[in-house]
C-alpha cells in the first residue's frame, strides 16, 4: 500500500473534482447515493490513496451548513454508524455480544456530531438507549421515520 497522500496538494479541490468526475455536482448528492457507506468507504471510492474519511466528512458539513441542512447531514451520519456496527439492525436484546457495537456506533456519531447538534445528538442518544428501537432497526437513509422523530429539522 502506497503512503498516505490526503493532506498533500489542495485536497478540497481535490475532492471535488473526484466528486465531479462520478457525475455529482456536491458531496452531499455522492454520499447520499450511498447512505449506508461509510466515511471511509466514500473517501476510499473518490480516492483510496489520497482522501480521508475526515475530509469527506468536513466536505458534508460544510454543505450541510451553506444549505442549512446540518440536521439532515447529522441523522445521516447516525445511519452510517448503525450501517457499520449493526448490519443486520437494531439487536433484540442488549447483551454483552452486542451491547458493545450499539456503544461504539453512538459514541462515533457523537464524534461525527458538529458543536451545533450535540446537546441534540445526546438527547437522542438517551432516547435510543431508554427505548430502543424495534429488533432489526435499519435505517436506511436520513428520512427514516424513527430518525426523524429522534432528530427531527430545526435549523436556525
Amino acid at each position: 500500500m502506497s503512503e498516505d497522500r490526503s493532506w498533500e496538494g489542495n485536497w478540497v479541490v481535490r475532492l471535488y473534482e473526484r466528486v465531479r468526475e462520478r457525475g455529482y455536482d456536491s458531496l452531499t448528492a455522492f454520499a447520499e447515493a450511498r447512505p449506508t457507506a461509510s466515511l471511509v468507504a466514500l473517501a476510499e471510492e473518490l480516492g483510496p490513496d489520497d482522501v480521508a474519511g475526515v475530509q469527506v466528512f468536513r466536505g458534508l458539513v460544510a454543505e450541510a451548513e451553506r444549505s442549512r441542512r446540518v440536521t439532515r447531514l447529522v441523522r445521516g451520519q447516525l445511519v452510517r454508524e448503525l450501517s457499520e456496527q449493526l448490519p443486520n439492525g437494531w439487536p433484540a436484546v442488549l447483551d454483552d455480544a452486542n451491547r458493545f457495537d450499539v456503544a461504539h456506533a453512538l459514541a462515533r456519531w457523537g464524534t461525527f456530531t458538529p458543536e451545533t447538534h450535540q446537546e441534540r445528538v445526546e438527547q437522542a442518544k438517551a432516547a435510543l438507549r431508554a427505548s430502543p428501537p424495534p429488533p432489526g432497526w435499519r435505517p436506511l437513509g436520513p428520512d427514516d421515520e424513527l430518525l426523524l422523530t429522534l432528530l427531527p429539522d430545526k435549523e436556525v
